[in-house]
């Protein structure tokens, strides 16, 4: 059995009987008390973020997660369709269970499919940073340079976000999928 020194930001741990990814943890040890693991862990079925603290040395159940890489081909209402680049099987995913980084996802695109017990479906792992076009943008005014002035503009896959004014209609952007936030232009 596992303990909390075989902790790691990313794995997938069974913590009160509901599966969890660890998204950061820090051993503490105070003085002369006993020390104990801070740890910050996201539930994978409905994503809500927990804080809880366990004995240093305690026992963890680590799950066994197999990820698949998956062409995204379409998306059908709330459902998006993948293709297995190995099996060429086709499945559908709710796009809840994606979350927000489903809005960045382009046609043919990669992305990593999380499989608990090869048949349950944990999550989809989108990449962290994605080049999209923009297809629709307002112009800057006149004097909208002299400040910090942000516009919405639209990309390609339909997603609205924020980005300075000077980027204009076909710009290609880096967009970070995790906040939706604008990095850089793309030459």
């Amino acid at each position: 059995m596992a303990t909390t020194s075989d902790l790691r930001t990313g794995i997938i741990i069974r913590y009160n009987g509901i599966l969890h990814r660890v998204e950061e943890f820090q051993h503490v040890a105070p003085g002369n008390w006993r020390a104990f693991v801070r740890m910050r862990l996201k539930n994978m079925q409905n994503g809500k973020v927990i804080e809880d603290r366990v004995r240093a040395g305690s026992e963890i159940d680590i799950v066994r997660v197999e990820k698949r890489s998956m062409q995204y081909l379409y998306r059908d209402g709330d459902s998006l369709h993948f293709m297995d680049t190995e099996t060429f099987e086709q499945m559908e995913i709710p796009a809840e269970t994606i979350g927000d980084p489903a809005r960045f996802l382009k046609e043919s695109e990669l992305a990593d499919v999380l499989f608990f017990d090869e048949t349950q479906i944990l999550g989809v792992e989108v990449p962290t940073f994605v080049n999209l076009e923009v297809i629709e943008a307002s112009t800057a005014l006149r004097g909208d340079t002299a400040t910090n002035v942000n516009k919405q503009v639209t990309l390609e896959t339909g997603a609205v976000i924020s980005v300075p004014a000077f980027v204009n209609q076909g710009d290609v952007l880096k967009v970070d999928t995790r906040t939706g936030s604008y990095i850089e232009r793309v030459k």
